[in-house]
């Protein structure tokens, strides 16, 4: 046992679970955290030196030891990203400070007891379109009561985590990994935890994976990673999708050149001119779409392509969309508007939606294309190898039945969680909501310990594409078979041959 490890066994066990302050000792030093009535709780942590100077847009490097005892108290900056003026939280959850020293991370650990047996391990991977969020959004106590240690990072965000240019390929390492920082980074905090999570009673050998909208990507992105291999033993995609668009480092190179003339940049802007931009300016004048792009170092394939050819880290997973998907396209308008690129055949396949208009017609397609055919295609090339459990969202919380009748896109994280967020008072929650929340997060909980989600008396069985079966969690909880089948079996059709999948 590493010595750092038995001074953290000595630091716990000398803290009380109810004092104000716990202790845990890392690799880089010791911290000093709080204790609740549910968890021990370590804000702030850094798993990686600050991405600035000569470390932006390259992989992350070791963090600094520090002496004495670090504060893990309060939460740390995000990630560089679009804030709103008036200080609410954005459309990823984060308000306050900002700063490119952001690669830190929080964990949310069991009471201590002098007998218990190593945690199953739960890195979180917030969502955000890879632009947006951070990850002390997220109160993870109701997981560390339940026996979880839960982790939760930030990771680089928007062009400052997803960016490529033919200078930064020419000055890096022939092997060196390119393009997919934000990537890099979550891969880093993993590393960490299999390094140091045995100083908050958490078991390296037991560490699931999982995130929702961008970070679901991610986890879909770690499993088609070869170098994630072993960093994590289960996954869990919330709204993650699954088909994406072919896409090189050439591709991405082209993007950056764009983006560096948009910035007053010339084509053959040295390194240190662009990373000579103020963080500011790059999140301001950089838009686009960001998210891991393969690199043929790191990433070699999108992960549409791993899961096509076999090449995916098999460990059992759990994977799923929510019913209103949509809520992403905006609101009146943006359905019909998406409805105008779809193929005249569309309307075959989704007669009654179409019968309601272009509105319902474009969301509905919408939906199961970005959300609902990829999640059950995954789980369908998932399922000769470890198990996969496939799950459809549709339960609308009591206290906004008067205003939407689907579950919008990341309304399940609350159920997940079993945490209601910053801004909704207890006294706005049902009994019918609470129980929906026990039982799912009891799902992901059993599912973390097992690697099977056998939660209450509620039967969820593996994925077969035989029998097509999902878990719906909805205003009546069953196994529903053959879900949408005419219509997702359409769209795997049209779809599938413009993904640049492997021949079969």
């Amino acid at each position: 046992m590493r010595a750092w490890i038995m001074a953290a066994a000595l630091a716990l066990a000398a803290t009380p679970a109810g004092a104000e302050t716990v202790r845990a000792s890392v690799e880089s030093g010791i911290l000093a955290g709080e204790a609740t009535d549910r968890a021990r709780i370590f804000r702030n942590i850094p798993y990686a030196a600050p991405p600035v100077g000569p470390l932006r847009w390259a992989p992350p490097a070791a963090p600094k030891p520090w002496t004495g005892a670090r504060p893990a108290v309060e939460a740390g900056p995000s990630c560089p990203q679009p804030m709103r003026e008036d200080g609410a939280p954005n459309a990823g959850g984060a308000n306050g400070p900002m700063s490119e020293d952001c690669l830190q991370l929080n964990v949310f650990a069991p009471l201590y007891r002098p007998d218990a047996k190593p945690a199953p391990v739960m890195v979180w991977l917030h969502g955000g379109s890879h632009r947006t969020g951070a990850g002390w959004v997220y109160d993870g106590q109701n997981f560390a009561r339940d026996g979880v240690v839960l982790v939760s990072i930030n990771y680089r965000l928007g062009p400052l985590g997803y960016f490529a240019h033919p200078a930064l390929t020419k000055t890096a390492g022939a092997r060196a990994p390119l393009g997919s920082y934000g990537l890099m980074d979550q891969i880093a905090a993993l590393k960490w935890v299999q390094r140091n999570i045995a100083a908050f009673g958490g078991d390296p050998n037991n560490v699931t994976v999982f995130g929702e909208s961008a970070g679901g990507m991610s986890t879909l992105a770690l499993l088609a990673t070869p170098q994630a291999k072993g960093l994590f033993h289960k996954a869990i995609v919330q709204s993650g999708g699954g088909w994406f668009e072919p896409d090189s480092l050439k591709d991405q190179e082209k993007v950056g050149l764009a983006a560096a003339e948009k910035l007053g940049l010339l084509a053959k802007a040295t390194v240190a001119q662009l990373r000579a931009v103020p963080a500011e300016t790059l999140i301001a004048k950089v838009d686009g779409e960001f998210g891991p792009f393969p690199d043929g170092r790191l990433l070699p394939r999108t992960a549409t392509q791993a899961f096509a050819a076999g090449a995916e880290i098999d460990v059992p997973m759990i994977i799923g969309w929510n019913n209103g998907e949509d809520s992403l396209l905006g609101g009146p308008g943006g359905g019909a508007k998406f409805a105008a690129s779809l193929p005249p055949m569309a309307r075959a396949f989704y007669e009654e939606a179409a019968a309601e208009g272009d509105e319902a017609f474009g969301r509905a397609v919408f939906t199961d294309r970005a959300f609902g055919a990829p999640a059950r295609w995954i789980a369908g090339q998932g399922a000769d190898g470890a198990p996969v459990f496939l799950y459809h969202f549709s339960y609308v919380g009591d206290r906004f039945r008067r205003v939407l009748d689907r579950a919008h896109h990341a309304a399940e994280i609350q159920y997940v969680f079993e945490y209601w967020g910053r801004r909704t008072p207890d006294s706005v929650v049902s009994d019918e909501d609470r129980a929906m929340a026990t039982l799912m997060h009891g799902c992901w909980v059993a599912f973390a310990s097992t690697g099977a989600p056998s939660c209450e008396d509620q039967a969820w069985p593996a994925y077969d594409p035989v029998s097509d079966q999902l878990l719906e969690f909805g205003a009546e909880t069953a196994v529903r078979q053959g879900f949408a089948r005419r219509q997702l079996d359409a769209l795997e059709q049209f779809t599938l041959p413009t993904l640049g999948l492997p021949a079969k």
